[in-house]
């Protein structure tokens, strides 16, 4: 793909965190990112694509040609760094399933090569993680609403889902909530709860994980709810481990949990709007993420096309506005954070743009870094760290 400056294109972004200190970003070294996009319609897209981040100027350039891979729109890197999983987001509905694909990655070039696909069980599998061991994959299929678990084996290939939850149940909103639409997944740091976001059940449902087989089982609660017809569509933790973070779809509003690791329990300490006082045009929430330092949190605004910006108290967790910065496109569907907290990248999806922008260390606000470069339908990105 020839990279393009451009102030129109679309992508997701999605990030692998490290608590890594902002004082790297002065090295000159580079990051490998990988991007997953949507393809077929009127997309250019092949798959995924490679690009590379320069810490020391924020030049975001082409790293290679595409791994080819129907619509791998969220991406997981393992923990090993040696693999990559990419949602192979399909279907429409429980009886129409997607995939998850899996590729190796080349320690030196960072090159993708494609290793096998397993169902994701479900349709429009929409979000993916991987354990702390990275010996299961979870995926999250927006049809149907359901949760799936599928084995890693040592050679990074996919075995077929051991492990499906089907939630129940829908919401207020007639138009959204009508049945579950599971959106999130990602476990917590002690592995041992695992957490999903349902936008159609307006709940945070969350299930005890075994480790060693990949089993789910409904917890104690068995869920956090939000408020009626907010629609939940991606969660964060804070990188102390005792906070959490949701962003609801349908309300444009972050809420936050306090949370407990022994209990696997969320408790809500506030809810607040992401879009600016007066603003009435309409917009949607999508992407959500903590700085490493856990000193801010940032969450994207669709319609608005703005990236929120929080304070976070560091002793209550509790959140205060901090500004609002313009992603200079249209429809942020995700964006990302370096592992050294030194850059965002903004994904505008209906302008097939990314934007990278600065962060200021003390207040959290955002700088653009040279004008947004052009990638095919992105939908997320993973950064590799450097090892």
């Amino acid at each position: 793909m020839k990279l393009l400056v451009a102030a129109l294109a679309g992508i997701a972004i999605v990030a692998v965190f490290a608590n890594v200190d902002v004082v790297h970003a002065a090295s000159g070294k580079t990051l490998v990112v990988y991007v997953g996009t949507y393809t077929g319609g009127t997309s250019a897209s092949k798959g995924i694509y490679p690009l590379r981040l320069d810490l020391s100027t924020g030049a975001l350039t082409e790293a290679g040609t595409p791994a080819e891979s129907v619509s791998p729109s969220f991406l997981a890197l393992h923990p090993s760094g040696r693999f990559l999983y990419a949602v192979n987001e399909t279907g429409g509905s429980a009886k129409e399933e997607g995939g998850v694909s899996a590729f190796a990655i080349d320690a030196r070039t960072g090159g993708l090569t494609f290793l096998n696909r397993q169902s994701s069980r479900g349709g429009s599998p929409c979000h993916l993680a991987l354990d702390a061991k990275g010996r299961h994959v979870l995926v999250a299929n927006y049809g149907g609403g359901s949760v799936a678990v599928l084995p890693v084996r040592s050679s990074g290939r996919l075995d077929a889902a051991t492990t499906f939850v089907q939630h129940e149940g829908h919401s207020v909103d007639s138009g959204r909530q009508k049945g579950p639409h599971a959106h999130w997944v990602d476990l917590d740091t002690a592995n041992r709860h695992a957490f999903v976001a349902d936008l159609g059940l307006d709940q945070v449902l969350v299930y005890k994980y075994d480790a060693a087989k990949g089993g789910l089982t409904p917890h104690q609660p068995p869920a956090a709810r939000v408020a009626p017809a907010a629609g939940p569509r991606h969660a964060a933790f804070h990188p102390g481990g005792r906070h959490f973070y949701v962003i609801n779809e349908l309300s444009s509003t972050v809420t936050a949990f306090s949370y407990d690791p022994a209990a696997g329990a969320l408790s809500e300490l506030q809810t607040l709007s992401t879009l600016p006082a007066g603003y009435a045009g309409q917009s949607f929430t999508a992407e959500i993420a903590v700085r490493p330092d856990g000193r801010f949190l940032y969450g994207s605004n669709r319609g608005h096309d703005s990236i929120a910006i929080f304070a976070i108290d560091a002793a209550t967790g509790k959140l205060t506005p901090a500004g609002h910065q313009s992603t200079l496109g249209k429809k942020p569907r995700s964006f990302a954070i370096d592992p050294t907290g030194a850059y965002l990248l903004a994904a505008n999806q209906d302008s097939d743009q990314v934007a990278v922008f600065r962060i200021d260390k003390a207040s959290g606000g955002l700088t653009a870094v040279g004008p947004p470069v052009s990638v095919p339908r992105p939908v997320s990105v993973v950064f590799k760290p450097s090892r």
